[in-house]
């Protein structure tokens, strides 16, 4: 695996701990954090409660996971205490505000006062809209909206992502504290080691309900009940959703090509990983979303591992059933590994974090 000697892997079983938790429960999520990393987590509550806070960059490949992980966190230290900053987020709302008037003007005079760059703050709105096609959004740009929301966030825990986005923005993200010069926070970089075959699977199979547009997923997050079509031969998942009538899930179109409609993106983003981890004066830490076969039940309970979800139809009863196993793949590295759910990776993201603060 990736960054091994660097970063080893990671354990989160608990000798004498036999319990299992069902980690899709908010309740038991709660207890098993509790049992996993109590005493971590009461290091960062104190932290927290004197004051302090902390900036953390999340590195990771589409689809990885960031988001995912942060809410876990806002989960155990609560939501009041911590900042999810998406810079695409970020990008897609301002694309989306300048339809308003009173808001565009809002943003000219906030860059007129923040921004400086090598083109107008005209000119990088019409970049922004697709309107200027010569010029390329600067990152300057992106830094004055990122610190926008920022001064906006106020007094918390930050957790970015999505920035650094290019190899160019590393050298900006070294100093963005500087920049943002009211936090004297601590800034750690955080990596999610993920395989590309777990990203494909996840984007190959994802179901939205047409009504409401709740994702889920054919082979990775299924649904109560799940439909065969015998004519067209194929399973399909009926959204959960009782606000609105039964309805069959669908992919999206493109979704069938899995990673090779990103394959651009995920080369770029491997390159930024690894440019991050070869410098040095910056905290950093790895969270891998998975661990090998061969060693997965020494460090991992079996239902810390990602389900597998498969289907069989029963011809007598004329019912689609469920069956699952432990999801596994080949890494990048051609290992075989079974994914982890999301829940015991950030057991491992909070131990790391304690460590990086010197708590």
């Amino acid at each position: 695996m990736k960054y091994e000697k660097e970063f080893p892997l990671f354990k989160t079983k608990v000798e004498g701990l036999d319990k299992k938790f069902d980690l899709n429960d908010v309740e038991q999520r709660k207890e098993y954090f509790l049992a996993k990393a109590g005493s971590e987590i009461e290091k960062i509550k104190k932290y927290i409660d004197e004051g302090k806070t902390f900036i953390v960059y999340l590195l990771g490949k589409k689809n990885a996971g960031k988001g995912t992980y942060t809410k876990l966190l806002m989960e155990i230290f609560g939501r009041d205490k911590i900042a999810h900053l998406s810079v695409g987020d970020i990008v897609r709302d301002i694309h989306a505000s300048m339809e308003d008037p009173e808001k565009k003007k809002e943003l000219i005079e906030y860059l007129e006062n923040n921004y400086r760059g090598y083109i107008t703050p005209d000119q990088a709105i019409d970049a922004l809209l697709g309107r200027d096609q010569k010029n390329l959004l600067p990152n300057e740009f992106i830094m004055a909206m990122v610190k926008r929301e920022i001064d906006k966030i106020g007094k918390k825990i930050i957790f970015i992502d999505g920035f650094p986005r290019n190899l160019d923005q590393v050298s900006y993200s070294l100093f963005f504290k500087q920049l943002v010069d009211y936090r004297e926070d601590p800034d750690i970089f955080i990596a999610i080691d993920i395989p590309e075959a777990v990203i494909d699977e996840r984007m190959r199979w994802r179901r939205v309900c047409p009504i409401c547009h709740t994702p889920r997923n054919l082979k990775l997050f299924t649904t109560k009940e799940v439909e065969y079509d015998e004519k067209g031969k194929q399973f399909y998942l009926i959204c959960d959703n009782p606000d609105h009538e039964r309805s069959r899930m669908f992919g999206k179109e493109g979704d069938e090509m899995g990673i090779e409609s990103i394959r651009d993106r995920l080369e770029l983003d491997d390159k930024l990983i690894e440019k991050i981890f070869s410098l040095h004066g910056i905290k950093k830490g790895l969270i891998r979303n998975a661990v090998p076969v061969e060693v997965a039940r020494d460090f991992v309970e079996d239902y810390e591992i990602t389900p597998e979800y498969y289907y069989e139809y029963d011809d007598a009863e004329k019912k689609a059933k469920t069956l699952e196993r432990p999801f596994a793949v080949k890494d990048d590295e051609g290992v075989e590994v079974y994914s982890l759910l999301a829940p015991p990776v950030a057991v491992s993201l909070v131990k790391q974090l304690v460590n990086l603060l010197g708590l």
